[in-house]
């Protein structure tokens, strides 16, 4: 599937910064070999369930498709729109990912996810 993806951090009180763009073709396992590999497994699956893919990842270093990736295990900081940087998702960070498919004539959004991580509890 031709799926485009991005990822953007925000930091609080920031503007977001797209981190990554990607695309599902460059998935390893298809959707249906994923099911087969859990079905085959004793996994009951139930039609409306819902399966995760994992980390999309491509060739380029701009469509790696985690921070493990993106910031090559922590020795190559990303840099934010307002100068700082990154190594890791931080507390009070905001991660939106965005999906679409497009042709030449028709533009079909996946919407967005959006989610603000919080510290943890004492």
């Amino acid at each position: 599937f031709d799926i485009n993806l991005e990822a953007a951090i925000t930091p609080e009180n920031g503007v977001p910064t797209t981190v990554a763009r990607s695309n599902f073709k460059y998935m390893y396992w298809t959707m249906a070999q994923q099911l087969t590999h859990h079905t085959v497994n004793g996994c009951k699956v139930n039609s409306g369930d819902m399966m995760g893919s994992g980390t999309i990842s491509g060739a380029t270093p701009d469509s790696y498709g985690s921070m493990l990736e993106l910031a090559w295990q922590g020795t190559k900081p990303i840099t934010l729109s307002d100068g700082s940087t990154r190594t890791s998702i931080q507390d009070h960070d905001t991660v939106t990912m965005r999906g679409y498919c497009q042709n030449d004539k028709i533009r079909i959004g996946f919407g967005e996810v959006k989610t603000k991580v919080l510290p943890a509890l004492p």
